[in-house]
């Protein structure tokens, strides 16, 4: 029974163990296992962050043995829900149909978790690409283009492109159009995570997936991405939304496009087209976007950053955006490809700003830290706001074992930390985004 590697995976919580399981598999597999082959396949096909099957609930199944276990059907099924052949109750009522055609044991330690996309082994794909490296078990690793700090690099010269560096959510809409089946669009975050609560956003893609086709004028295949920022009213309130499974309110988040690649060539890892022939294909859809209230393109500027007047121009632009309330700028080179790495084709300024605050309280860490110092308790009063706020980063290890042996010589001294911004969270209290220790003040 395929189903009976899923009870070897969960006999021990060792990686190891796990590892050799896999192994196992494998060998079986090369060896003709039948059921060896079904494991490893729907393993890979449950981490594929590009197979997505849109549905929810999926019902267990109770008593039932000797069923004919018909695998090969189930795949078609799975096929056909990836390319939403079959949706809403259509596609509950198929699964339920399948459902009793295997043993309850197949299908609820195996079929369901697949179809849920989460098999409940304590393991990723990361084993199963180590030992299956070379095979077609392998699963495709989920990327998008990334961005390097632009402090000190030699490439910030030439002609850039410049957009405000946004306080929100990286969304990858991936939107396929399949030649049998109903288009689609999922939004996933830029590790490969589906967001559940943006089907405002995707409804009105789909909506205008024809739209989109036209314009472009055949520079796209039928299926693409979508690259941009999913923003808010606040970054906390958005993230929060964003992660919930049921009971969300993220209406009001508007997606915010600066980049869009054939899905081929994202699922490669790679677009060769330079980044002013992308801009051109957005600008081809300009008029498509307006049609959509909350799908927008970033809105953007030109310097040459090799005349003076384009360095003051940058000056000018990063503190127009900082007092506008953008995290920073983005610096984006016009002649480089889409490449699903960090690189310096993309670049990114953030204004790091220094905070005075009093060290209050000491919290022990854990794990490594456990018995030295966890994170500094630091509160004060900045521009008027009241902040508190949990230092755990910006300290070498023979400071946490100072300021955790000698606690009383380090509460109630002032502190400068540095932050990218103060957060505001729901209930109203002030804290730091990605805040880390500076130094001391001896003068205060």
């Amino acid at each position: 029974m395929s189903a009976s590697w899923i009870k070897k995976l969960n006999e021990s919580n060792s990686r190891l163990h796990k590892e050799d399981v896999i192994q196992q598999a494998l060998e079986a597999s090369i060896l003709g296992s039948e059921n060896a082959k079904i494991f490893l396949s729907l393993f890979q096909t449950t981490y594929n962050n590009y197979v997505t099957f849109g549905v929810k609930k999926i019902p267990n199944t109770v008593g039932i043995v000797n069923g004919s276990n018909p695998w090969i059907e189930f795949g078609k099924l799975l096929n056909d829900l990836a390319k939403r052949v079959y949706t809403g109750h259509a596609a509950r009522d198929k699964i339920a149909e399948m459902s009793l055609l295997f043993d309850s044991e197949e299908w609820n330690l195996m079929c369901a978790p697949v179809l849920k996309r989460d098999l409940r082994v304590g393991i990723s794909d990361t084993i199963l690409n180590k030992i299956c490296k070379d095979t077609v078990y392998v699963v495709p690793k989920f990327g998008c283009q990334l961005a390097s700090n632009c402090k000190d690099r030699p490439e910030m010269k030439g002609v850039k492109r410049l957009e405000p560096k946004l306080d929100g959510a990286r969304v990858l809409m991936i939107v396929e159009v399949p030649d049998v089946g109903t288009p689609h669009a999922t939004c996933f975050s830029r590790n490969g995570k589906v967001y559940s609560n943006f089907g405002h956003i995707e409804k009105q893609v789909l909506d205008n997936v024809e739209n989109f086709s036209k314009a472009a004028g055949g520079v796209l295949t039928k299926s693409f991405v979508l690259d941009g920022e999913v923003m808010s009213e606040s970054f906390q309130a958005l993230m929060k939304q964003a992660r919930r499974k049921t009971g969300a309110k993220a209406t009001d988040a508007e997606l915010n496009v600066f980049d869009i690649i054939p899905l081929e060539d994202f699922t490669r890892g790679w677009w060769n087209a330079p980044l002013r022939k992308r801009l051109e294909t957005l600008e081809k859809l300009r008029w498509v976007f307006d049609l959509m209230p909350h799908v927008k393109l970033l809105p953007y500027i030109m310097v040459d950053l090799d005349t003076a007047a384009g360095r003051d121009q940058f000056v000018r632009y990063s503190k127009d955006m900082v007092a506008a309330g953008f995290e920073g700028v983005m610096i984006k080179s016009m002649d480089a490809p889409y490449e699903c790495r960090r690189s310096t084709a993309w670049m990114k300024w953030k204004p790091v700003f220094d905070y005075d605050l009093k060290v209050v309280d000491i919290e022990e860490g854990t794990g490594k830290n456990k018995g030295r110092t966890g994170a500094l308790v630091c509160e004060g009063i900045d521009d008027g706001i009241f902040i508190r706020v949990n230092v755990g980063s910006g300290m070498t290890d023979e400071q946490r074992i100072d300021y955790w042996d000698n606690g009383t010589r380090v509460i109630g001294q002032t502190v400068v930390v540095m932050a990218d911004a103060v957060t505001k969270a729901e209930d109203g209290s002030y804290s730091l985004r990605f805040p880390r220790l500076k130094t001391f003040r001896d003068d205060k």
